[in-house]
Parts: structure tokens; sequence; C-alpha cells
């Protein structure tokens, strides 16, 4: 450990010691699964692609897609790392009673989580825009390979990999698009796209589970994001109004540090795995005050 990090951590580990928890993660906490994040210190400027434009029509979506096609073939080798492992750990020992992630690359999922919120949803998962069907993105992978002989292949392994698991391809006009397996009619990844609304029933489960922690004195830890948009800041807000201490371990500042009882500007890996270390040693005990199941505060 770190000398400079371990006066911060053991305020951490004090703060947090006996305290349900419940977890709202970002980008920063992928990049050790070799994904890159949005706004991390040295981060270059991305502008992902918004609702709008992908709606606009098949130029926009070839973009996508072409640029998805390649991505995807990386993305989908990623795997958990020290710091997913670390939540999932605290989750299966009662310590981490839920999860709310605004990460698309489902590592939460792989690790093992149970009570898990995709806010934002899945890469791994594809909706039609005309008939509403959900299907895998593996199999699309397949379409698309078929329909696209060698494309992947022609683009050479400097080109950049962006955090959503694109790359950043610029020509694609030769790129073909398939359509829905059921109805032909256009794809689109089942996440939420900048210009695009988190589903209001995550938004409520969300807040559930942080009021599940007020009664029971619980805490809440945030790791690996900037806060940067309100799909995730709002609840750090929320805790904060209703006093849930909120604990913030990320490289760099976000917008939630003024609402923090503590922030550790540190990587997740380390630092989740020091907690997930510390609530297994001796003498260490989360509080027996009964959680409120956060199922039965959401309407």
């Amino acid at each position: 450990m770190q000398n400079a990090l371990a006066a911060p951590l053991d305020e951490a580990l004090d703060l947090l010691a006996g305290r349900p928890l419940v977890a709202l993660t970002g980008a920063g906490l992928s990049t050790d699964s070799g994904i890159p994040d949005y706004r991390g210190p040295g981060s270059p400027l991305r502008r992902p692609m918004t609702y709008g434009e992908f709606v606009s029509g098949p130029a926009a979506q070839r973009r996508y897609w072409a640029r998805s096609h390649v991505g995807w073939a990386r993305m989908r080798r990623a795997v958990p790392n020290p710091g997913h492992l670390a939540l999932a750990d605290l989750e299966r020992r009662g310590v981490l009673r839920g999860l709310i992630t605004q990460n698309v690359d489902g590592l939460h999922g792989e690790a093992g989580h149970r009570e898990l919120i995709d806010l934002h949803g899945r890469i791994a998962d594809v909706v039609c825009l005309a008939c509403g069907e959900i299907s895998s993105r593996a199999v699309l992978q397949e379409r698309f390979e078929a329909a696209n002989p060698g494309f992947a292949d022609s683009v050479g392994p400097e080109i950049e990999t962006a955090p959503d698991g694109d790359v950043l391809l610029e020509r694609t006009e030769g790129f073909r698009l398939v359509g829905c397996a059921t109805c032909g009619g256009p794809l689109k990844p089942d996440v939420v796209f900048f210009g695009e609304n988190v589903p209001k029933e995550r938004v409520v489960r969300a807040y559930a589970m942080v009021d599940a922690l007020r009664a029971a004195g619980g805490a809440l830890l945030v790791a690996g994001s900037s806060l940067t948009v309100m799909s995730g800041l709002r609840f750090v807000k929320h805790a904060a109004k209703h006093d849930v201490p909120v604990v913030i371990v990320n490289r760099g500042e976000t917008r939630g540090d003024p609402l923090a009882a503590l922030r550790l500007d540190a990587g997740c890996s380390e630092v989740l795995s020091a907690l997930a270390g510390a609530c297994g040693g001796a003498g260490v005990e989360v509080r027996d005050t009964p959680i409120p199941e956060w199922r039965d505060l959401a309407p």
C-alpha cells in the first residue's frame, strides 16, 4: 500500500466499518479490465453518438455498428478485475446490499453480483426499435460477420477502443447493416445513449436502494465515477440530503466531492480490495440493524 494512500484508506475503513453499503460504480472501475473511461486523468475528449443521431437513419446506424462490430471483439474478451471481484465478495459477506452501475460492460454480473441494477443497460443485449424484441449481441456479431466477411480483420490493432466498446474508425461506408431477425426493423444496443432517458423503473429501484440505507446507518460507496452526468450524481445528492454518508473512490475530481464525507484519489482495485480484506478480517462485523428490503420501498 502506498504511504500517501495509507492514512485516507484507514480513515475510509474506519468510516465504513460495520455499515451496510450500496455501491455506485462508473467507468473508472473497469479501466483495470482494459476498457478505457470517459473522463479519467489523461483521457482524450470523447464524443459518443447521441440517441438523436442514432435514430436519424441508416447512415448513422451504419457508422455506429461498423465501429461496434470491430470493438465488440475486443470488449467481450474483458474479464472482471480485482475491483469487481472485491465488490462481489462484499456482497457475498452481506456487507454490500446493492450495486448500481453506470457501466454497460456487464462485468459486475460476470463477477457474480445478484443485487445489481445496470442503470444504462448492457452492451451484450440488442433491442429492435420497431418491435422491441431483445436479442443477443453475440448472435448479432455472427450475423454481421456473415454480412461483412473480413471487415473486422481489415482494421489494424492500432485503432483505439472507446469506453462503450466501439472503435474510433473513420471509414464505414461499405459496412452492411442487418435488421431484426423477427421483423427486419433497425437494431440498437440496449443501452442508454446520451440524450436518452434511463428507464424509470431502474431509477425508482436505485433510489430505493439508497433509501434502504437510511434506517440501517449505511453508506453509499462511489467507485470509479466522475459523477459528471446527473444519471449517477442524483443518487449521491439523494444520499447526502438524507444524511447517508458518501465515500468516493476515483482518480481525479468528481462533481460529488462537495457532498462526500470522504474522498480517495486512488484506483478502485487497490482500495476495494483493501476494503474487502478488512471486512473479512477479525473484529470487523456489519451492524446487525436490519436493513429494509429495497424492493419493499419501490412502488
